[in-house]
């Protein structure tokens, strides 16, 4: 197994917050062939045989490619028992710096396990990559993803650009760590 150049692992009052591992590729899988996965890509029939390995191999490469990533947020004590995703995020073609969040069950809903993991790594994002603004790029169907991100004081910005879809997203604009 290679292992990565030592990742960043944030702690919050509840969770660990660390970079994607091998272990995590099942609980991932669920999660993208899932309903809950339409909003970013996934869903319950996959396009082409091996797109969900490659697009969890795009997650974990990322930390590669950027030298930061998305990361996997789980209870503390409870590394084996991922949640979901949340971080910082700049794929190839994004025009800004992204913060991205995905709950991987229904089960992390409704108990500010999203919010509380949002808010870590964008603290992560402005204080240790130097990240001066940030956005999420959001579904416009995706209303828990919207509620949050106005919850974390984020703000729709209609004039920033966005990434080409397949489907139409809209923009939140994250307040730098002095105003949140």
């Amino acid at each position: 197994m290679i292992t990565l150049s030592p990742t960043p692992a944030l702690e919050t009052e509840r969770l660990i917050l660390r970079a994607p591992q091998g272990g995590d590729w099942p609980h991932w899988r669920s999660f993208y062939q899932s309903d809950r996965a339409r909003f970013v890509g996934g869903g319950v029939t996959e396009p082409k045989p091996g797109a969900y390995w490659r697009a969890f191999g795009h997650l974990t490469g990322h930390w590669v490619m950027r030298g930061f990533g998305m990361f996997v947020f789980c209870h503390k004590g409870q590394e084996d028992m991922p949640l979901g995703m949340v971080g910082p995020w700049y794929p190839d073609g994004w025009p800004e710096r992204e913060l991205g969040w995905t709950a991987w069950s229904q089960a992390v809903e409704g108990k500010g396990l999203v919010a509380e993991a949002v808010r870590a790594a964008r603290e992560h994002a402005f204080r240790d990559l130097g990240w001066t603004t940030a956005v999420s790029y959001i579904d416009p169907e995706n209303a828990r993803s919207i509620a949050l991100a106005e919850r974390l004081g984020a703000v729709r910005d209609r004039g920033a650009a966005t990434p080409v879809f397949d489907h139409p997203c809209i923009v939140y604009r994250h307040p730098a760590p002095e105003a949140a």
